[in-house]
C-alpha cells in the first residue's frame, strides 16, 4: 500500500506521510483553547465534488471546470477570513449554478416534468444544521438551507416556538421568500440537457409499460446498464477554515424520474452532509459530504458513519472499511444488487512540526475521496495555492459499479500566518499532488 502524502499549496518535493508525520503531533483538545491560545492559519482548505456517478469524458472538462470555479469561489471567502460554514455554501453556489450538475440549474425532472431540489448544510462549530427537499422555484436551494441555519442560530422565535431546521415544498419556497431569496421560475432551471434527458426517459418508460412482465424485466435491467449510474450526481463540499472550523454541504436535484415530493440523502440529517469540530471526546474534527443512490445513503446514514469511523488513526483504512462493512455490505441494503454511492470526507488536527530553532504550528487536513459508482469528479484547493486541482476518479475497467470501490486522497498542512512569515527565504515546503492511496478493490456484495 502506498502511504499518504501531503502537499501545502505549490508542488515541491515528494514526501512519504509515514516520514513526515514523525514530526507532527495532533494537539488533543486543541479546538476548545480560547480564540487568543490559537495560532491563526493561512486562510484554509477546500474539497469540492460534482457528483458520484458516471462523467463522460466529453464532458470531463466541463465537470473539472466548475469544480475549479468552486475551489476558487470557496478560498476566495477563506481568504476574506469568513468561517467555514459560509465559504462551503459559496462553493455550492457554484456547483449549483453549473448546467452540468444535477443540482440547481440542469436538475434532474421529477415524473412530472418539474425540478424539485433538495439541499442541506452543516456547521461543525455550532453543530447546527439547515436543510430543504423538494423545494421548486428557488435558483440555489444551498442558501436556503444555510439561512435556516443561521436564523436557527439566533435562538427561539416568538413565543418560545422552536425555529425550523429542515423544510420542505411549498413551505420551504414561501420561508425562503420571506426571508429575502428569490423566487426563480423553474422552466429557467431547466436546460436542453435535462429536457432531453427527461423526454428520453419518458419514452423509455411508456415502451416498458406496454411490454408483458418477462419483457418489462429484461427491459429494466438493460436500461440500467445502458443508463449506469449516470443520474446521481449530486454535489456536495467541505471545509475547514482559518480558526480551524470545519462545515460540510450537498445539493441535488435527485434521481432522475423520480415521484413527486421525493426527497433524497442530500437534505436528510446524517445522510448527505456532516460537519462537527473535534471536541473533548474528538481529537480530529471532520467534514463529509456523500453523493449517489439517494435511497442508499439514507438507508445507511453514511455521511455520519464515515464522519465517526475517522476518530481512529488510520484515516485511509477507517474509510476503506466503512465503506466496505457499512455501505456496500450493509445489512439494510441486503436486497440491493448494486450500492451505489461515494463521499468526500476530510479530517483535521492541529500540528507542530519541530524545526532545528523553532516549532511551526498549523493544521494537518487529511483530505479522501472513495466511490462505488463508475466515476466521481473532485476538486481541491488551499488558501496557499495559486489554483485549484481537479480529478475524475474511475473504478477500473472490468469492475462492476455498486460492487466495487475506489478510495484516493493525500494530506495537506496549513501554517499559521506568524510562522509563515518566520520560515527563512529559502525554506522548501514539503509538497505533493493527491495520489492514489491502494488501487479501486473489486468486493462482491454478496457471496
Amino acid at each position: 500500500m502506498i502511504g499518504l502524502s501531503s502537499y501545502v499549496g505549490v508542488m515541491e518535493s515528494e514526501i512519504n506521510f509515514a516520514e513526515e508525520q514523525q514530526p507532527l503531533s495532533p494537539q488533543a483538545n486543541s479546538w476548545t483553547n480560547k480564540q487568543d491560545q490559537k495560532p491563526k492559519v493561512f486562510g484554509g482548505f477546500v474539497l469540492v465534488h460534482a457528483g458520484a456517478g458516471y462523467h463522460s469524458e466529453s464532458k470531463a472538462k466541463e465537470y473539472k471546470h466548475v469544480c475549479k470555479r468552486a475551489c476558487q469561489r470557496a478560498v476566495e471567502q477563506l481568504k476574506a477570513g469568513v468561517l467555514a460554514v459560509e465559504a462551503v455554501a459559496a462553493a455550492l453556489v457554484e456547483l449549483e449554478d453549473s448546467p452540468f450538475t444535477n443540482a440547481g440549474m440542469g436538475s434532474n425532472l421529477n415524473l412530472s416534468g418539474e425540478i424539485e431540489c433538495d439541499a442541506s448544510i452543516m456547521d461543525g462549530k455550532s453543530l447546527h444544521y439547515g436543510a430543504v427537499g423538494a423545494i421548486s422555484g428557488i435558483k440555489n436551494p444551498v442558501l436556503v438551507a444555510n439561512r435556516l441555519l443561521s436564523e436557527a442560530q439566533k435562538g427561539k422565535l416568538s413565543a418560545g416556538r422552536i425555529p425550523p431546521c429542515f423544510l420542505v415544498g411549498r413551505g420551504a419556497h414561501d420561508w425562503a421568500l420571506s426571508h429575502g431569496i428569490p423566487s426563480w421560475p423553474s422552466e429557467k432551471m431547466a436546460t436542453k440537457f435535462s429536457l432531453s434527458a427527461y423526454r428520453r426517459n419518458k419514452r423509455k418508460m411508456e415502451l416498458a409499460e406496454k411490454m408483458e412482465p418477462g419483457q418489462t424485466k429484461r427491459r429494466r435491467q438493460s436500461s440500467e446498464n445502458e443508463n449506469g449510474s449516470g443520474c446521481l450526481d449530486t454535489v456536495g463540499a467541505v471545509v475547514v477554515d482559518l480558526e480551524g472550523n470545519v462545515a460540510a454541504a450537498v445539493s441535488s436535484g435527485g434521481l432522475a424520474m423520480k415521484h413527486s415530493g421525493r426527497v433524497g440523502q442530500a437534505a436528510h440529517y446524517g445522510c448527505g452532509c456532516w460537519a462537527e469540530n473535534g471536541c473533548n471526546l474528538n481529537t480530529y474534527s471532520t467534514a463529509v459530504s456523500t453523493s449517489g443512490c439517494g435511497e442508499h445513503l439514507i438507508r445507511t446514514m453514511l455521511a455520519r458513519e464515515c464522519s465517526s469511523a475517522m476518530q481512529t488513526e488510520d484515516a485511509h483504512r477507517a474509510l476503506l472499511e466503512t465503506m466496505q462493512n457499512k455501505f456496500i455490505s450493509s445489512p439494510f441494503l441486503a436486497s440491493e444488487d448494486r450500492v451505489l454511492g461515494g463521499v468526500i470526507v476530510l479530517r483535521c488536527c492541529r500540528c507542530v512540526e519541530t524545526q532545528p530553532s523553532q516549532n511551526i504550528q498549523g493544521i494537518l487536513v487529511e483530505f479522501l475521496w472513495s466511490h462505488t459508482t463508475e466515476s466521481m469528479c473532485v476538486g481541491y484547493m488551499s488558501a496557499q495555492d495559486s489554483k485549484a486541482r481537479t480529478h475524475i476518479s474511475r473504478l477500473p475497467p472490468g469492475t462492476v459499479p455498486g460492487q466495487s470501490l475506489a478510495i484516493e486522497g493525500g494530506v495537506c498542512r496549513l501554517m499559521s500566518v506568524a510562522d509563515m512569515y518566520s520560515l527563512p527565504m529559502n525554506h522548501v515546503l514539503p509538497s505533493v499532488d493527491w495520489i492514489r492511496l491502494d488501487a479501486p478493490l473489486s468486493l462482491s456484495v454478496r457471496p
